[in-house]
């Protein structure tokens, strides 16, 4: 495929650069320094075929600057922008803007894993596979949606312009949603976007990020979204301590069992989500009062919930009151498979892992994310730099540190609910795993009960579940059935031209 050079520019030094390879006896194009170029832009051109559709688009990947107060850059944020080229009406074309987390994650992860036109090599399952790289994404979002991928500051290759730069000025929950608002600002006007329909898409923490964001995004920069995707939801900043946070886990630790068959028979034979209701009542109306208790739980009763909790858990009875009904979750990814020399992942607990010894309280390393280096890095490294052409010596850095994080005063999960409230185009989409054990399916389903007790929302909330982890995107069959659910949350939440937001 080929790709032509359109423009770079820059306000730090930049470096000319053709798009096609140099002759002989040509001069190459020089090594830029390793230094943060805070506003930079190099675009190509490529097409690709979605739904049986040619889809021509230009790609652009640079950075823009992060403000301070007196206008001075003080960190340039990298981005990749995708942008339907053969579109005459840039004022209905919908603009997603994607981020994921960590926080200290970049936006590779959905970029060449999900919804973006190059996609990595792996497997039907998400598993690497060589020669490492990359090919046409069919099941793109692109022909419905503009798409630009950001990286957060200390990600990717996102930098501040000196050492000397506070962190707390992009490390927290609260400092990350204001600076990325700003950014959007910038972004969204050098890019004429004002007009587009707007939607936000966040994974694991990214969920925090944008779910902030929808909120900041209209209070403090004026812009309104139609429609917000979480993709593997942390809690939002809603509280489910004790009992709460002990039960909920309980229909993720069925939903590993029942993968790896270790449910008893008659559980074992039914569909996942034949069994996963059941357990789901049980959570809810048998575990949480049982925990609540405490001691006053006679031992009857706590022998009776332990057997069930057994019966949905592949854990021994035994085992589950030695621990007084809390099993944590990495005993867990330590003591299901123990017996057959393996742990399971963190994130995606399809993957197994093989520890130094079968005894501890929990895995030596996450099984899946390893898993997920092998093939990302390379990937993205390979697609920046060579396929678009972005001259850089900084690491591309897949988890920046981003310490000490300021978590205190999480109110994101309230802050999309005002903003839902306050904007009746704004429309939220949910999408989990049911193997993932870091950002939970059911917990995502609490975080929606939760947001909208009195059920006036509901109308505008949907979840989806997929068989498969935290990036449920990976699993070949998930990823079409995913990117489809995008493309009808789109469409479905678009208003008819004139049509006013009014309740």
């Amino acid at each position: 495929m080929k790709r032509t050079l359109l423009s770079i520019a820059a306000l730090t030094a930049f470096i000319s650069a053709s798009a096609q390879k140099p002759a002989p006896d040509e001069p190459k194009t020089p090594v830029m320094n390793r230094m943060v170029r805070v506003d930079s832009s190099i675009t190509s051109k490529n097409q690709i075929t979605i739904k049986g559709q040619l889809v021509p688009y230009t790609a652009t990947a640079g950075t823009i600057p992060v403000w301070d107060e007196d206008g001075k850059p003080i960190a340039g944020v990298f981005y990749t922008y995708y942008e339907r080229s053969d579109v005459k009406d840039r004022n209905s074309r919908p603009l997603v803007i994607s981020f994921n987390g960590g926080p200290g994650t970049p936006s590779v992860w959905m970029e060449i894993g999900y919804t973006g036109p190059r996609i990595l090599n792996v497997d039907d399952e998400g598993y690497p596979v060589q020669p490492y790289g990359l090919h046409d994404n069919a099941n793109s979002i692109l022909d419905v949606a503009d798409i630009v991928y950001i990286d957060p500051v200390n990600t990717g290759f996102s930098r501040t312009v000196s050492k000397d730069i506070p962190t707390n000025k992009f490390f927290g929950v609260n400092a990350d949603i204001k600076y990325l608002a700003e950014w959007l600002n910038t972004f969204v006007t050098r890019k004429n976007r004002w007009a587009s329909p707007k939607y936000l898409i966040g994974e694991s923490y990214g969920t925090t990020r944008v779910s902030g964001l929808a909120l900041e995004l209209q209070d403090a920069q004026w812009m309104y979204l139609n429609g917000v995707i979480l993709v593997s939801p942390t809690d939002l900043g809603i509280k489910r301590d004790g009992p709460l946070d002990e039960a909920l886990i309980w229909p993720y630790y069925a939903a590993t069992a029942w993968y790896h068959k270790a449910l008893p028979a008659d559980l074992q034979q039914k569909d996942l989500t034949a069994v996963l209701p059941e357990v789901e009542d049980f959570t809810i109306n048998q575990l949480v009062p049982a925990i609540s208790k405490g001691n006053m739980l006679s031992d009857a009763e706590k022998k009776q919930i332990a057997g069930k909790m057994a019966r949905y858990s592949g854990l021994s009875e035994t085992v589950i009151l030695q621990h007084n009904l809390n099993i944590p979750t990495d005993f867990f990814w330590k003591e299901l498979l123990r017996d057959k020399g393996y742990t399971v992942g963190r994130l995606d607990s399809r993957y197994k892992g093989i520890d130094k010894q079968d005894a501890g309280e929990g895995p030596d390393y996450n099984a899946e994310l390893t898993s997920w280096l092998h093939s990302f890095t390379p990937a993205i490294n390979i697609y920046l730099r060579e396929e678009l052409n972005y001259k850089t010596d900084l690491k591309y850095n897949m988890f920046g540190s981003v310490f000490p994080w300021d978590r205190n005063n999480d109110h994101t999960g309230e802050n999309l609910r005002q903003a839902m409230a306050q904007n009746p185009y704004l429309h939220l989409l949910v999408q989990s795993g049911y193997y993932d054990g870091a950002c939970d399916y059911f917990n995502a389903k609490y975080n929606m009960w939760q947001m909208d007790p009195g059920g006036k929302l509901k109308n505008r909330m949907s979840w989806k579940g997929f068989r498969s982890g935290h990036m449920m995107y990976l699993r070949k069959e998930d990823l079409a059935t995913a990117n489809e659910q995008l493309r009808e949350f789109i469409a479905n939440s678009l208003n008819k031209k004139g049509e006013p937001a009014k309740y």
